[in-house]
């Protein structure tokens, strides 16, 4: 029986669910046609996006024993390789996310197919009027998360979560996110904070509301603070392979040192076409099946 449990952001990974470019931006041709429409803030080159994910997958495939990647699907547009936030894992099964972005609605139908290919049982769907992404959902621990509130993720879809999540989870606590600059914005939850342990978390206090960021300090959280000239170069997006080992974008110096200064291993990659042009870090390339 293939093993699920997604309810941490820091316990160590031993499954996980990635798409290639090859299956997802598939071409040059197709990258052009398509980067304007999803906001892409300039053209990613493809061949430069496969050398870079070419050595961010040898990275996971290194400290991860079972890596999944999902295949081709004609329905789904180049965002599809950033599988985090059309599906959340949970003790029960996968949950569907109603994506907020609608060139993404496809991407969780095509995933719930694979995942019960490889015997991850769906539990259910986020059914509109309700939205939420993966990226908005980040877990404390085993019993509780926080659900970022903005424009992809919204009350009702947190309140189907909740639902879904019954006699699973304790808490799901709401955040209220900034409008930062606009609903063609990809602003998660995950873009101000990323745990790299129970106890630490790379956070970007300046987009934080801050009844959450006390409420972090009072759960003993410890911050490495991402500075002004490293949050649009995605150092605020950081994957914990396990506590304390970490995957980031290359190129974010004071965020590594600060991360190292706490005791953290940091692995590097460099995504400037894979992950920044396209607006999707570690984390959003990746959608962990089993922590322990």
């Amino acid at each position: 029986m293939t093993k699920y449990n997604g309810q941490s952001e820091t316990g160590k990974i031993h499954s996980i669910l990635m798409k290639k470019p090859v299956t997802a931006w598939k071409s040059q041709e197709n990258i052009s046609s398509q980067w304007q429409k999803l906001h892409y803030p300039s053209e990613p080159d493809y061949n430069k996006v496969i050398e870079e994910y070419s050595q961010f997958a040898a990275i996971i495939e290194k400290h991860v024993s079972e890596v999944h990647y999902l295949p081709d699907d004609q329905n789904t547009w180049l965002d599809s390789i950033y599988t985090h936030d059309p599906v959340i894992i949970t003790k029960g099964g996968a949950i569907l996310c109603n994506m907020g972005k609608p060139e993404r609605l496809k991407e969780a139908a095509a995933i719930g197919k694979y995942l019960e290919s490889i015997n991850i049982p769906v539990l259910g769907e986020i059914k509109a009027p309700g939205k939420v992404e993966g990226g908005d959902v980040v877990w404390f621990d085993d019993n509780t998360a926080a659900a970022g509130l903005g424009y992809r993720t919204n009350r009702e879809g947190v309140a189907q979560l909740r639902e879904l999540t019954k006699g699973m989870v304790n808490e799901i606590i709401e955040v209220p996110l900034p409008h930062g600059n606009g609903p063609e914005e990809c602003l998660h939850l995950m873009s101000m904070i990323s745990p790299v342990d129970r106890d630490l978390a790379v956070i970007y206090s300046r987009l934080m509301v801050v009844p959450f960021r006390d409420l972090l300090i009072e759960k003993g959280i410890k911050f490495v603070e991402v500075p002004d000239d490293e949050y649009d170069t995605f150092a605020c997006n950081v994957l914990a392979l396990e506590p304390r080992k970490c995957v980031m974008i290359a190129g974010n110096p004071k965020t590594k040192a600060g991360l190292q200064k706490a005791g953290a291993t940091v692995f590097e990659y460099p995504g400037e076409d894979v992950s920044i042009k396209g607006g999707g870090g570690p984390t959003c390339l990746t959608r962990p099946l089993f922590r322990s």
